[in-house]
């Protein structure tokens, strides 16, 4: 039987090379790119982080939040994905990642783990590895040995065996347990970029409102393309607009942390 390698979704953040990441005096500076249309199978406006540009399964993100949660993609992908130390992409990486959401927002990531359990894993769809490294022993039990079944097979075996709303509910355990497990890893992460997770509420709420700032101005301007760069330490988060069009180059816009 397949043990899961738990370190599939963990990224040593002092790897991550210059052109993604720089850390330097006033804190640690992430490469984005925003385009009024990205050419890729979405076709969506906003904006990506120069780490997930390349990524079939990452859409751009606006400054549009969540219904439960005042936090937008962008935001969640920079702190509890890049900073964190996880992959861009992967159910395994989401579910870590949405566990460092749940910290910083003081909401539950079930609802989540339960829509994307719904939309992909109940279809025999895993983002990043196949249904049999995902799931759990106790699940993997449950299969005939003799048999090799695909992904969608197994799913079907696995409601007849449990029920479907048994099924469900087992798996947003196992997404949880999944998440719970990159907890140390995105604290060390945080550290070794001079952060400390403590801060990630205030962080985020003040790369929201920046965010919204920026977004919209760009949104209004119909502006192609910018390149930018998000600047953040304990006290303050800057982005900064460096190409693209006259009424954004040079742009700064500040908003101050505060500090723990």
């Amino acid at each position: 039987m397949a043990v899961p390698d738990y370190s599939d979704s963990f990224r040593d953040v002092n790897r991550y090379t210059t052109d993604l990441l720089k850390r330097h005096d006033q804190g640690v500076e992430v490469f984005v790119t925003y385009k009024k249309v990205w050419n890729d199978e979405f076709g969506a406006r906003g904006w990506k982080l120069n780490a997930t540009i390349g990524d079939p399964e990452i859409i751009a993100s606006t400054r549009q939040t969540g219904e439960r949660i005042n936090t937008s993609v962008f935001v969640h992908d920079v702190l509890d994905h890049f900073f964190s130390g996880f992959g861009v992409s992967g159910h395994r990486s989401e579910a870590m990642a949405l566990v460092q959401l749940a910290q910083r927002t003081g909401s539950s990531p079930r609802p989540d783990f339960r829509q994307m359990i719904n939309e992909d894993i109940m279809n025999g769809r895993v983002n990043g590895e196949g249904l049999r490294t995902f799931l759990p022993d106790r699940m993997l039990a449950l299969l005939p040995v003799s048999e090799a079944l695909t992904d969608k097979a197994i799913v079907s075996y696995l409601k007849a065996a449990m029920g479907e709303d048994a099924l469900v509910e087992a798996l947003v355990d196992h997404f949880y347990i999944l998440g719970s497990r990159g907890k140390k890893h995105a604290i060390d992460s945080w550290s070794k970029l001079g952060l400390v997770t403590d801060n990630a509420p205030n962080t985020g709420i003040a790369l929201q409102a920046l965010l919204d700032k920026v977004d919209y101005e760009a949104e209004s301007s119909g502006v192609d393309r910018l390149d930018a760069s998000v600047v953040i330490n304990n006290k303050d988060c800057i982005f900064i607009t460096t190409t693209g069009s006259p009424d954004f180059s040079g742009s700064v816009y500040h908003t101050a942390i505060a500090r723990i």
